[in-house]
């Protein structure tokens, strides 16, 4: 008797259900059987089940001597099965990698529930993938198993079958079956959630729910979809025949006028001359169902109303209406930017024509949420060594979107430090007048330098992906890049910030000038010489992170060559292997465009946290691959593992400066389950790793002193030319690692370089 029995129903779905069989046949859980059921579909389906028949032992075809739908096929499909547990897959959709085992595990976990209910994303035809937007429901807090009145909120999912594993026995014992017809999910799905004596949630994406352009059941038009309406009959009159179950009256009315009304309001579904037909019906169920004193709530008490009618009429006048407001709004709000621009650009004229403030200086940084990167590292020691300075923050439009409250939550504003909005008042007032202009990437194109102003290019990070001018002949890489536009910006910079010789020859050469170099150390690491081990037990307490844990912080490089980003390794799994002591930190590359994971167990997902420097001092190793945070992370003399699975293809599109499997930070990985065996054997601690760290540092880590910062404001604000030289590799002491096991290599320095334009330690 297998663990699982994964039936899968087929019809028309040629050109993805290998893919779909696929997923199933390879996950790392095999205890299954695949049902596949041929709906007796016109297209190739009945053949590619019969290969993988032969193919695999565990496949178990099943082909049905007439088209029947949806519903019979899985039927058939149960009537073969024989496993613990049923999991249904539509032949379009997928199975994430380790769905399954996640799956068992979780069922061990909670003691067998008769239901299980897990998360999906939508997979689009133009390869984005959404996660469902429900998923706060699945939470794993509290105790589980649970019955449905402990949990109700688990009715606002999609009414679907394949988010789910049924119990068989529980199935078979209640005599749950699938009706005929379109929406055969609803009769199923309430009936079995009402009825389950125990029911556990999974937090985790198991299944792939495609997004066709075309040719989808439920997106194409047709008077079939008038079978919801016979299919909320059998759900009313399975509670019927069930006294007990009459408390959910009142929310099964409230949810089925939603669904009506979602099926009546998409154009994709009702012919157009059965709509009016269609609402007469629904008013018909309404006054059917209806529960007296059932509340509605006040935001759908209007559609509610327009159903209970039947006002077809007034439901197309309303419709109308609120189009001609939408597009009345859209003319207005253009009509008013386009008002404030105009005035913002005279307010921006006739503040250049005043005198430059030389007490202002303003920051700005793309790439974090609130004060922070190198530019946040100078604004603190523009108020500690120049304090003469008054200074202000520019959000960045798209990372500070919410930067007020992530502030406020993280404590991450200095109380002496003004903030700033793109496109205000302020904000152009500070660009016009300010003497001193500090970022990590480029300030507003439409920004005019003053003669007299200072621009601080303080870079993001050492370069190890190609960068600048080196990316013309990188097409995927480049984007959008404009090398005009990259040189009129490049022509306002007075100074360039640079951690070491490679830095300093890489930024002369891609981002050609008649700046300074200032090749003092990258200000950013400077927090990693200067905290205490409190400063790090507190950052874990806030991540909560348990102690006594190993924790790894995650961070993969942006794939230029992919459309859609994804994560590199399964996590789940990585910990899975590595057993209860590891935590994983996992984050995302700011143009990741989201989470790079769901939080769940010992996976704590910290794409939003304002402070990467406090995720490092948090860590006890990292895991990356081509992101730039190695070199930073290198100044903690704590582990590194590199996971470089797609080097060739990445190398390709964004090209390297170095062959980073030749010259590692530590221990490289070429694929997961060599990562899993560098951790299982503690490879990444050991002496060789050391080594590899150690020769990392002195040629990337050479002025990184805990001063960097410094150095900058004494030179360019206060003049200063003078400094003493960075303290050598060997005698610095950045704080340890939280994980007691951890041991520190010893460590030699290299000269400190020089070069003709360049500013170094050696001044």
């Amino acid at each position: 008797m297998p663990r699982f029995s994964v039936i899968v129903p087929a019809y028309k779905v040629q050109a993805y259900l290998h893919e779909c069989l696929e997923s199933v046949l390879s996950q790392s859980y095999p205890d299954l059987e695949l049902i596949a059921v041929d709906d007796c579909s016109p297209d190739a389906c009945g053949a590619i089940i019969d290969e993988f028949a032969a193919r695999d032992p565990r496949v178990h075809p099943v082909h049905l001597a007439r088209n029947q739908g949806l519903g019979p096929a899985r039927n058939a499909g149960m009537a073969e099965a024989t496993g613990d547990y049923l999991v249904f897959l539509d032949g379009d959709d997928t199975l994430t990698p380790d769905a399954l085992h996640t799956i068992a595990d979780r069922l061990k976990e909670t003691a067998e529930p008769d239901v299980l209910v897990y998360d999906y994303a939508r997979t689009f035809w133009t390869g984005e993938t959404i996660r469902n937007q429900a998923a706060a429901q699945l939470a794993e807090d509290g105790p589980a198993p649970f019955r449905l009145a402990d949990r109700p909120g688990l009715l606002r999912l999609l009414m679907v079958a394949w988010n789910k594993a049924y119990r068989r026995e529980f199935v078979e014992e209640e005599g749950f079956a699938f009706p005929a017809g379109y929406y055969e999910d609803t009769p199923w799905t309430y009936p079995v959630l009402m009825t389950a004596e125990s029911i556990a949630t999974l937090d985790r994406v198991c299944v792939h729910y495609r997004q066709r352009r075309r040719g989808a059941i439920l997106g194409t038009v047709s008077p079939r979809h008038f079978d919801i309406f016979e299919q909320y009959d059998r759900v009313f009159a399975y509670v019927d025949q069930n006294p007990e179950l009459a408390r959910w009256r009142p929310l099964l009315f409230r949810r089925m006028v939603d669904h009506l009304v979602v099926v009546f309001a998409r154009r994709d579904r009702l012919p157009r001359r059965s709509r009016a037909a269609f609402l007469r019906k629904a008013r018909t169920h309404y006054r059917r169902y209806r529960f007296p004193g059932a509340p509605v709530p006040p935001r759908n008490r209007l559609r509610h109303g327009l159903v209970r009618l039947g006002l077809h009429r007034t439901w197309r006048a309303l419709q109308l209406a609120s189009a001609l407001l939408r597009r009345a709004g859209k003319l207005t709000d253009r009509l008013l930017r386009g008002l404030r621009g105009s005035a913002l650009r005279l307010h921006y004229r006739v503040q250049r024509r005043l005198p430059l403030r030389a007490d202002r200086a303003a920051f700005a940084a793309k790439g974090v949420h609130g004060p922070g990167d190198s530019p946040g590292a100078l604004e603190q020691a523009f108020r500690t060594h120049a304090p003469h300075i008054r200074t202000a923050w520019i959000a960045d439009a798209d990372t500070d979107a919410d930067a007020d409250a992530d502030a406020e939550r993280h404590d991450t504003v200095p109380s002496g430090l003004r903030r700033l909005r793109p496109d205000t008042a302020a904000y152009w007032t500070a660009l016009a007048r300010s003497k001193y202009l500090v970022h990590n990437d480029g300030f507003d194109r439409r920004l005019v330098k003053r003669p007299g102003q200072v621009l601080v290019q303080t870079q993001q990070g050492t370069p190890f992906g190609h960068m600048g001018l080196d990316l013309t002949e990188r097409p995927a890489a480049a984007g959008d890049m404009d090398v005009d536009d990259l040189l009129d910006d490049v022509d306002t910079w007075d100074y360039v910030l640079s951690a070491n010789r490679h830095s300093t020859l890489t930024w002369e050469r891609v981002h050609p000038g008649g700046y300074t170099t200032l090749e003092y150390g990258s200000p950013r690491n400077d927090v990693f010489q200067q905290a205490t081990s409190a400063d790090v037990a507190r950052i874990r307490e806030q991540l909560g992170i348990p102690d006594g844990t190993v924790v790894i912080l995650y961070a993969p490089a942006h794939r230029d060559y992919r459309r859609t980003q994804r994560t590199p390794l399964d996590l789940h799994r990585l910990l899975r292997r590595l057993g209860p002591r590891f935590v994983v930190l996992a984050r995302a590359d700011p143009r990741h465009g989201g989470p790079l994971t769901s939080t769940a167990g010992r996976v704590i997902d910290v794409t939003g946290h304002p402070s990467v420097e406090e995720l490092c001092l948090a860590s006890d190793a990292l895991v990356t691959d081509y992101s730039s945070i190695m070199f930073d992370y290198a100044n903690l003399d704590r582990p590194i593992v590199v996971h470089t699975d797609d080097w060739e293809a990445y190398e390709a599109a964004r090209g390297t400066y170095f062959d980073l499997r030749s010259f590692p930070p530590g221990a490289v990985a070429r694929d997961e389950d060599e990562l899993i065996d560098i951790f299982a054997s503690g490879h990444w601690r050991g002496s060789r790793s050391a080594q590899l760290r150690s020769a990392f540092r002195e040629r990337f880590c050479p002025h990184d002193d805990g001063r960097a910062a410094e150095r900058v404001v004494r030179h360019v604000v206060l003049g200063e030319t003078c400094h003493p030289p960075a303290v050598p590799l060997a005698q610095r002491h950045p704080v340890p690692s939280p994980a007691a096991s951890l041991t520190r290599s010893p460590l030699t320095t290299v000269p400190q370089p020089t070069g003709r334009r360049t500013v170094t330690e050696s001044l």
